[in-house]
């Protein structure tokens, strides 16, 4: 047989997602952000219809009702012919990462959209699942309050995050976001409703349904705290040079050392090197008539992306603003922390912001949606996304190991609490005796937020996802952390159940009738594809 000089399918595939990522920031400007808006439009306009005409918080029994009639229907089938269930929301609508194959479960539909009540007494609110960080912020400040713990991301549903996980720069005050949980409104395996709280008969159901991701029972509405605000924040910005002296500095303000120190409203460190980190504290706060003119306005559509914003400090110097509540829960959303930058490398320069910054940020969703296979398997190895529970008493060797094993910055470091509930009380240890803060039940650790293109890969060198990321668990297990599920991981179930407890979890789906009902939490959230498979297709670079 003669030779063919065509190039293989694989190389032309190669070479044309070559082109797309030396020409990303084209791409996303010319097509990506006018589609994602006129998405985004559409989204809007869905919304709006559902709440105009299907939804309405005194119809919140009658669509709970609807949810068990599914459920119902379900346990009428013969045994043998029932799929698992799981919720008819499309996979591009999550923040997850990974691709669950719906398409192989029975769905249930949930068009829970309505924020239901606001208990000024109780200091709760109530509201449906699919209610999005954004639409709450924008109820609750209006009024006075916010969320104890509020994520930076507008698409991100409460639900979603009540079923998973989230963590602010609050939770140095008040721990995870499942802490901040009163209630939860819950359609079981057997169509029953039960509403779990802390210390009624559910309470087993109430400690393991954070970090359950839909595998226990479906959610149909949530009671969460809220605190009292101020207007406005007094950020202050301290740039700190030295790993030990930022890490130490971080440790003293957010408690880790001492239960009885005073801590800020608010704290957060952006880590810019490994000896460079701007450390923000936020206290609610009156701003003087004399100083309105330093307000800033920081979601503004012209403004720096608050992340560039905030290493400027490091040439300027220690420095405070007075930012609007509101612009400061939302003020990673613009630029997505820093991935956005992956994608429009010029997109935070001035020309762009006051031109084209409106388009901003492009749809999670719509990106999502738009993700084919092939380039949901080529991306992985090529980005990194991963937030990571970590004892704060080993923050440098957290930023150290991410160094090592990816050389990417900036990196995110928000503190935390992780309380000792007791054990196997939910899929979360109690935090070692060295982790606890003295004279507490808690620990302090921190999310080390990991998000971009790791340096190997920019410079076009070898870079093997699949050993970093499995690196990366193994050191995470070892420290006594754990890793957002969210994002793909690369254990196996033997090494899954070592990480997690699933002791309480285990007897709950037993309970609970949810075994033969919902997939299994390790199944949920695995990824679709076999990452060590594709990792070893994309180690050379392209």
């Amino acid at each position: 047989m003669g030779s063919s000089n065509k190039p293989h399918g694989g190389d032309w595939k190669q070479r044309i997602f070559r082109w797309m990522e030396d020409n990303r920031g084209f791409i996303v400007v010319v097509v990506v952000l006018p589609l994602s808006l006129l998405f985004g439009l559409f989204m809007k306009l869905r919304h709006w219809l559902i709440r105009k005409f299907v939804s309405a918080p005194e119809k919140h029994d009658e669509r709970v009702r609807a949810v068990q009639s599914q459920v119902m229907r379900w346990n009428k089938q013969p045994a043998t012919e029932r799929k698992l269930m799981c919720t008819a929301r499309p996979n591009w609508q999550s923040l997850s990462t990974t691709f669950f194959r719906k398409d192989q479960c029975h769905q249930i539909s949930l068009p829970l959209y309505d924020i239901l009540e606001l208990h000024e007494n109780r200091m709760t609110v109530v509201v449906e699942p699919m209610v999005s960080v954004g639409e709450v912020t924008a109820f609750l400040v209006p009024r006075g309050y916010t969320l104890a713990v509020c994520l930076e991301v507008a698409e991100a549903t409460l639900g979603g995050l009540a079923m998973g996980v989230g963590m602010t720069t609050f939770s140095h005050k008040v721990g995870l976001y499942q802490e901040s949980i009163v209630a939860y409104e819950v359609v079981l395996a057997d169509g029953s409703v039960v509403r779990a709280t802390r210390d009624n008969q559910y309470s087993d159901l109430y400690h393991t349904l954070p970090w359950s991701h839909g595998t226990l029972a479906f959610l149909v509405s949530l009671e969460l705290q809220v605190i009292k605000i101020k207007p406005h924040l007094k950020l202050e910005y301290i740039p700190v040079r030295g790993q030990h002296q930022y890490c130490q500095m971080i440790r003293e303000l957010c408690g880790a050392l001492d239960g009885t120190t005073s801590t800020p409203d608010y704290l957060e460190a952006t880590i810019y090197s490994k000896d460079e980190a701007v450390i923000m504290v936020g206290n609610f706060c009156d701003v003087p008539q004399t100083e309105k003119h330093k307000i800033n306005r920081l979601t503004r559509w012209h403004k720096q992306w608050f992340y560039k914003h905030a290493e400027g400090y490091l040439r300027t110097g220690r420095g405070f603003e007075y930012v609007p509540l509101e612009d400061y829960l939302l003020r990673h959303n613009r630029s997505i922390f820093w991935v956005v930058e992956t994608m429009i490398p010029f997109g935070n320069h001035p020309l762009f912001r006051w031109l084209l910054g409106w388009l901003l940020p492009p749809k999670i969703a719509f990106l999502k949606y738009t993700t084919t296979p092939g380039v949901r398997a080529m991306t992985f190895t090529k980005q990194v996304f991963q937030d990571i529970v970590l004892p704060m008493n080993r923050l440098e060797d957290q930023i150290n190991k991410s160094e090592e094993l990816f050389d990417l910055y900036p990196i995110l470091v928000y503190p935390c609490r992780i309380y000792d509930h007791g054990q196997h009380r939910g899929q979360l240890r109690p935090p070692r005796k060295d982790q606890l803060v003295p004279g507490t039940n808690y620990g302090m650790f921190n999310d080390l937020g990991v998000y971009g293109v790791p340096r190997p890969v920019l410079e076009k060198k070898r870079f093997d996802a699949v050993v970093a990321m499995r690196e990366m668990e193994r050191f995470t297990a070892d420290l006594g952390g754990y890793p957002f599920l969210y994002a793909d991981t690369f254990m196996t179930r033997e090494e899954f159940e070592q990480m997690f407890d699933l002791t309480a979890y285990e007897k709950a789906r037993q309970k609970y009738n949810a075994v033969g009902a919902f997939p299994h939490l390790h199944d949920k959230i695995k990824p679709e594809i076999d990452v060590i498979e594709v990792g070893k297709q994309y180690i050379e670079p392209l």
